[in-house]
């Protein structure tokens, strides 16, 4: 467990542009699944994170030594039957950073403001056999599905998802 890594939320994305755009391209070029295929070009990555920050999306970022070393999302749901809800999305650590606690800390941080933001069910997917699914059924989180050939590779193999939820707060 890394003791030194800082979660904090990120208002602004202008600063940490370039940091991020890098983070996601090394998480996909190492295969990760979050709806890109390597090689990812720099501006695709660019623009990415350029979209991302919305008035319902919380980005959280993992720091050591000043270097961003991982992310993760909460999209707070805005429909009228919704809004007890929210959703983890794209939680990456630079590969680099793994097996130190880094991505737990991040979950963590997103469960702990998703009850803040008085949500009381969390969801969320990733692809079947990831390591992920390991993290995620340690924290409590419930298969709630499996869908099959859900998401393409680069080698065009088709991959099963995994739909997870948990109920908090």
């Amino acid at each position: 467990m890394v003791s030194n890594v800082r979660i904090e939320q990120l208002f602004t994305i202008k600063e940490s542009i370039d940091e991020l755009s890098k983070l996601l391209i090394q998480v996909v070029e190492d295969g990760a699944s979050i709806g890109f295929l390597p090689p990812l070009d720099p501006s695709d990555s660019t623009l990415y994170w350029q979209n991302v920050l919305a008035a319902d999306v919380i980005l959280f970022v993992a720091t050591m030594n000043d270097i961003i070393v991982g992310s993760v999302q909460l999209h707070l749901s805005t429909k009228a039957n919704g809004t007890h809800r929210a959703e983890i999305a794209k939680l990456m650590t630079h590969p680099n950073y793994r097996r130190n606690g880094i991505a737990r800390s991040l979950m963590e941080k997103a469960e702990e403001r998703a009850t803040q933001e008085e949500r009381s069910l969390l969801v969320l997917d990733t692809r079947e056999g990831d390591p992920s699914n390991l993290l995620y059924t340690s924290m409590g989180y419930i298969q709630a599905g499996r869908i099959p050939s859900y998401a393409i590779s680069a080698n065009g193999e088709l991959h099963a998802t995994i739909f997870y939820y948990k109920v908090i707060g």
